[in-house]
């Protein structure tokens, strides 16, 4: 036997009426029960279990009960007990008085500086930008918000000074106060900042157990990090944390970034002054360090590195003269090449060559040079007719020149492979072109591999390359750490997030949506304003937009 009540305008979050619905179906002779708002969607879900009424006349924004009986008479008792049900779900603490909007709210704790938005996504939107308007840094945890709406609001954030945390964002921790699902962690000197909320939950906790502590934990959501986003709140919030002197290591988690936006960002740490620990999961890191970067395999492993090097004072390689130009790569070694286009590719773009990694990357004419280039002169398409690179330097030599002549490079980077087989004497050779290189002011870095048993006599070749003005390095890794500590960091076009929001302890909140991220403020020791926040009118789609129009900006 199936009952039901329609209560007309009556609107509850999500938790509420999973929890109604679960008080329902506990009570003695209920069969099964479902509680919802009564959205197209929700009432198709309702039919599918076999538990929508006939003719029931529900509007969206109506509170549908149902619940399914073994006789009338228990079904009619269920209902019988919904309003004690609600009643118990709000406990003893109750807020006496809650507004009805956010304006209203923000009027009555005008010491808030963050709301929390948990309202359905197609509503989100609108209630971030009015918090956004309020001045209010937004933790926004409303999934299903379309993209094209969380690029304009995060570019009207960065705009403000503001850092709009979402959508779809499941955590965060500021000024020791968890927000939405967060775990309880002690304060300390490691800011985090993830695209991954389990994912920051996994290292801030391992973190805490491990004896650290936690500065900032900011999450942006889990899109941020897109090519369409652009990693807008990502580098607000790397730039807060490099400004905030309780901060002494920061970590950076996300799903592999896109190849610009990964780009911008490592540029973006590496110009900081602190050690920046990258978990990009799944994504190939260029190295284990390079000047102030530390890529990491795993969550925890990021964690380890991060409570080690909070305990440490780590020194960081003395920025020199910025990149100012192009960078050319010319290898005999196919994979010396390879590891250097892998190491570059997360930092520098426009990125070519004849050995891509990514399909843009491959270079057109094999004979020129665009962009940032790298090139294995041991390919196929360069040793037709003549002798490997590691063995005759012609064609390197003449290729050296060429770069040389352009004025759009600065650096190049070349590998000398050294032992049996390969070139007798290859700094007699390229010695003079790379002094010739140095005169027109390019920058040299050769990665010498060999031993002092190889019959070249390594010491020599390393001393005469040396003497011509190369900066020498033993393997890939080191001139990567070389290169990176040569970037100019990105140009920051947008105002800093002010710090006066993440000091001290504990934050002012507003929130709107699921009451428990409310209870949650309050029950670790902060004031919040839960807002009775109803969908603008009654979710009538035409209504709400032509409200919108209305609404000044």
């Amino acid at each position: 036997m199936i009952q039901y009540e329609v209560r007309a305008g009556a609107y509850y979050d999500s938790v509420v009426l999973m929890q109604l619905q679960k008080g329902l179906a506990s009570l003695p002779g209920i069969v099964d029960a479902g509680v919802v708002m009564a959205t197209d969607a929700n009432k198709e879900l309702l039919a599918a279990m076999g538990l929508l009424p006939d003719n029931v006349a529900a509007k969206a924004d109506d509170l549908l009960i149902v619940v399914q009986g073994e006789n009338e008479e228990a079904a009619r008792a269920a209902l019988a007990q919904v309003n004690a049900l609600l009643q118990q779900r709000r406990g003893g603490a109750v807020q006496t008085f809650r507004p009805k909007s956010l304006h209203t709210a923000v009027a009555q704790l005008p010491t808030a500086q963050f709301t929390l938005i948990s309202v359905p996504g197609r509503y989100a939107a609108n209630v971030a930008e009015d918090a956004l308007n309020l001045g209010q840094h937004v933790f926004l945890y409303s999934d299903n918000v379309p993209l094209a709406d969380e690029v304009r609001l995060k570019q009207l954030a960065r705009a403000k000074g503001l850092l709009l945390m979402g959508p779809d964002c499941g955590t965060a921790v500021i000024n020791g106060v968890g927000l939405g699902f967060a775990n309880r962690v002690r304060r300390g000197r490691i800011g985090l900042v993830a695209a991954s909320g389990t994912g920051l939950q996994a290292v801030s906790t391992e973190i805490h157990n491990l004896g650290g502590g936690i500065s900032q934990a900011i999450g942006v959501g889990g899109r941020d990090l897109k090519e369409e986003v652009g990693g807008i709140t990502t580098w607000q919030a790397l730039d807060l944390l490099q400004r905030d002197a309780e901060t002494a290591v920061i970590v950076l988690i996300s799903k592999p970034p896109a190849d610009q936006v990964a780009a911008t960002l490592l540029r973006a740490a590496q110009s900081g002054p602190k050690p920046v620990i990258i978990n990009f999961i799944g994504y190939a890191p260029p190295g284990r360090r390079l000047g102030n970067l530390f890529f990491t395999s795993g969550l925890v492993d990021a964690a380890e590195h991060a409570v080690r090097l909070s305990g440490e004072v780590v020194a960081l390689v003395e920025k020199r003269r910025p990149l100012s130009g192009y960078l050319r790569g010319l290898f005999s070694g196919g994979t010396l090449a390879y590891e250097m286009l892998l190491g570059l590719q997360a930092v520098l773009t426009p990125l070519y060559s004849n050995i891509p990694i990514h399909p843009p990357q491959q270079l057109p004419d094999l004979m020129q040079s665009q962009g940032h280039t790298i090139l294995d002169l041991g390919e196929d398409a360069f040793t037709q007719g003549r002798l490997h690179p590691m063995m005759d330097n012609d064609l390197r030599l003449r290729r050296l020149r060429q770069e040389t002549a352009d004025p759009d490079v600065d650096m190049i980077v070349l590998d000398v492979v050294l032992g049996e087989g390969a070139h007798p004497d290859p700094a007699a050779e390229l010695a003079p072109a790379i002094a010739e290189a140095a005169r027109a002011d390019k920058r040299v870095v050769a990665i010498v591999v060999g031993t002092e048993q190889d019959p070249q006599n390594l010491d020599s070749q390393i001393e005469r390359l040396a003497a011509a003005g190369a900066h020498i390095f033993p393997n890939v890794s080191e001139a990567l750490d070389y290169v990176y500590n040569r970037l100019p960091p990105p140009t920051r076009d947008f105002p800093p997030v002010s710090l006066a929001a993440f000091v001290g302890d504990g934050v002012t909140a507003v929130n709107v949506g699921l009451e428990s991220f409310y209870e949650s403020v309050q029950g670790q020791g902060n004031t919040a304003v839960q807002v009775d926040w109803r969908p603008p009118a009654g979710g009538n789609e035409k209504l709400m937009a032509i409200l919108a129009k209305m609404k000044p900006r």
